[in-house]
């Protein structure tokens, strides 16, 4: 089960450590993608495919279904998890997530996101405020 915060560094490499705890849920290759809220998503293999095929289901004459389809897909990539657990974070997505010297990892159970530390702690704070108020209008 994928779940917890960790803070890593991402080395001058632009290699990043994947926590021990989740590793072996994910598995040797993974896929990391876009995410929303500016993080990146990361996926095992059996999950990206279960994603990957809703979107594909999405209907393409709408432009917002092929934005962010094209979001999500293009901008994926498959990495190998290395023998000392690191993954080599693409450029592009690294600039996206606005990543430079550490990253927020956080475990959400079926996928994991990576986030810029001071993003997710702004994030956090302004959505823990409410939190009380969404629990209200979900069913759990």
């Amino acid at each position: 089960m994928l779940i917890g915060e960790y803070l890593h560094t991402i080395d001058q490499k632009n290699r990043l450590s994947v926590p021990s705890k989740f590793r072996k849920d994910l598995g040797e290759i993974v896929v990391l993608t876009r995410g929303l809220d500016k993080c990146l998503f990361l996926y095992t293999l059996v999950e990206w495919q279960i994603l990957a095929e809703r979107l594909a289901k999405l209907p393409w004459g709408k432009a917002e279904h092929r934005s962010f389809v094209r979001a999500m897909i293009a901008g994926a990539t498959d990495l190998e998890i290395d023998s000392l657990g690191r993954i080599l974070l693409p450029d592009y997505l690294k600039v996206y997530a606005r990543l430079d010297g550490a990253a927020q990892i956080v475990g959400l159970y079926n996928r994991v996101e990576i986030w810029n530390p001071g993003l997710w702690v702004k994030y956090s704070e302004e959505n823990r405020e409410n939190i009380e108020a969404v629990a209200e209008n979900i069913d759990i």
